[in-house]
């Protein structure tokens, strides 16, 4: 059977490889289907249909449906998490992380909203394993923004009572744009992102 790509491309990214393209366009046509109809409503002739091939294309590089489900859950993951880790980077002091990160993690939930839709709301249909895997990543990216308000907290810039409860709140604001986002919304992404950074500033009051 086939196997999916273990590095599958990212969403959006160019590509000269005529085999990679190929999978490129899968991915960019099943997170069009899963974020419209949800991975149940969506069949392999919708993901192929939407790439340009025959059914039998898809099988050429995904065993099934659910693997073309993981290769970009996994791929969308790793994408936000590099985007997580540059923000935090960026950043001198807790609170500027904290914008950074919130900011920028935001806009990218804008940007790719087809893509964090499906990331967001559609892992749980992976078999097990995958889902494993795919959690390793969420728990990773949870424990950046714990860190960043730890270290907040210990220097006196955030008043915090449980940091676990805070970054979930925090990651669910985030998370819930790719929820509600349309393009017709006529704020920009830098908009969008620059108001979830101020929610998180007063969530964990800083300044006060």
């Amino acid at each position: 059977m086939p196997q999916p790509t273990t590095t599958p491309p990212t969403v959006g990214a160019r590509t000269s490889d005529p085999d990679a393209s190929t999978v490129e366009r899968l991915l960019q046509a099943a997170a069009h289907a899963f974020a419209d109809k949800g991975f149940h409503a969506t069949t392999t002739r919708d993901i192929a249909s939407g790439a340009g091939l025959s059914p039998a294309g898809v099988y050429v590089h995904f065993g099934s449906k659910e693997e073309l489900l993981f290769a970009l859950s996994r791929s969308g993951h790793e994408s936000a998490l590099r985007l997580m880790r540059s923000a935090i980077a960026d950043g001198s002091t807790p609170a500027e992380q904290l914008v950074t990160v919130m900011a920028r993690f935001t806009e990218w939930h804008v940007e790719q909203y087809q893509v964090a839709r499906v990331v967001q709301y559609e892992h749980h249909h992976l078999t097990p394993e995958h889902h494993a895997e795919v959690l390793a990543l969420r728990k990773e990216m949870d424990s950046l923004v714990r860190d960043v308000l730890d270290r907040g907290v210990a220097d006196g810039t955030f008043s915090v009572d449980d940091s676990a409860d805070t970054a979930l709140a925090l990651l669910s604001i985030v998370v819930d744009v790719a929820r509600w986002y349309s393009p017709t919304i006529r704020r920009t992404p830098a908009e969008i992102g620059a108001t979830n950074a101020a929610l998180a500033l007063r969530l964990v009051g800083a300044g006060h």
